[in-house]
């Protein structure tokens, strides 16, 4: 299969191009950053470029974005162009190459404002039906893509699927206060119980995605580790974590002890991804549980892919204070 994967250069799209390499398909690489996992440099806000790319091509998965590290650096009008009109440019010229699949990468940031209850809620228990409350240019401009992509789905036939992905990025948290009360292995184990996800996991999602667009049409998902919690832990998980956690699998509690961890006080939110799994036969390997079993083996808990790909930033020059600005 001939496959164009945007934004190859970039984390999830080199982790996107090492996998269908291995799976022999031939792959366009389309990035405006050079890199051995990019056959095409250039821009999707080019559409004769664009054009170019998707000749013969059978499948799309469109990664290349600006994200939420972008907001303090780049303009409204840069969100725009990019994942607006170039999301915009992709759709019309998959449907004019006859593409049979397309799939979207989107991110569980589009909820913006529905991740936070009010204060003395419960945690909010995050479903696709929950409604996208975007807080800035990069939340409103990624719902603004979906629902491109549902359009093209609805007036031109074009199989569509979008993937909300949650956190897969290696990066140092963004909240100086998380950086400074836990160490980072610390604070990303904590997020596989409600909004983490390996890699490896998220690829997996995307080629399962690939495969089942022809015959779903059109859906949104959320693609984030498989939580241990359920509905009635929500109201304990907003004020007491710790308790909750210990009550689902009680055995972290020894391991973080011999590594001085610990637990974030409260959660707000947990993405399910139940639909996921029932329509794509998605089946995340990296949840708490085998993060915690592999830490107590003295393993690295990310994936061989993970690990491959490794860090590679948001921005060409690093910051006196975190992993990038925040507004």
């Amino acid at each position: 299969m001939k496959v164009l994967v945007t934004g190859s250069s970039g984390h999830l799209g080199e982790a996107l191009v090492r996998a269908l390499r291995s799976a022999n398909h031939q792959v366009v690489g389309l990035d405006r950053v050079a890199s051995p996992f990019t056959t095409d440099v250039g821009s999707i806000t080019d559409r004769a470029g664009v054009r170019r790319c998707m000749r013969g091509v059978e499948a799309v998965l469109h990664a290349a974005t600006l994200h939420k590290p972008h907001v303090v650096t780049h303009t409204r009008q840069d969100f725009v162009d990019t994942n607006i009109t170039g999301t915009l440019n992709l759709l019309e010229e998959a449907v004019s190459a006859g593409v049979a699949s397309f799939v979207f990468t989107s991110t569980t940031s589009a909820f913006g404002g529905a991740l936070t209850p009010a204060p003395g809620a419960p945690a909010a228990w995050v479903t696709e039906d929950v409604k996208p409350v975007p807080k800035n240019i990069y939340g409103v401009t990624k719902t603004a893509a979906e629902d491109l992509c549902e359009l093209f789905h609805r007036n031109r036939g074009l199989a569509c699927l979008v993937l909300r992905t949650s956190r897969f990025f290696p990066e140092e948290d963004d909240n100086r206060a998380i950086r400074q009360a836990y160490d980072d292995g610390n604070a990303k184990a904590n997020e596989y119980l409600y909004r983490r996800v390996d890699l490896e996991d998220v690829v997996e999602a995307h080629r399962l995605a690939v495969e089942k667009a022809p015959s779903i049409g059109f859906g949104r998902y959320i693609i984030s580790a498989t939580t241990p919690f359920q509905p009635d832990d929500l109201l304990d998980l907003r004020t007491n974590a710790p308790q909750v956690v210990r009550r689902r699998v009680p055995e972290y509690e020894e391991e973080y002890l011999r590594r001085g961890w610990k637990m974030f006080p409260g959660v707000e939110r947990v993405y399910v991804n139940e639909r996921a799994r029932k329509e794509l036969g998605w089946h995340p390997r990296y949840d708490f549980r085998l993060v915690l079993d592999r830490l107590k083996a003295g393993a690295d808990p990310r994936s061989p892919l993970s690990r491959a790909v490794g860090s590679k930033g948001y921005h060409a020059y690093t910051f006196t204070d975190g992993p990038y600005p925040v507004s």
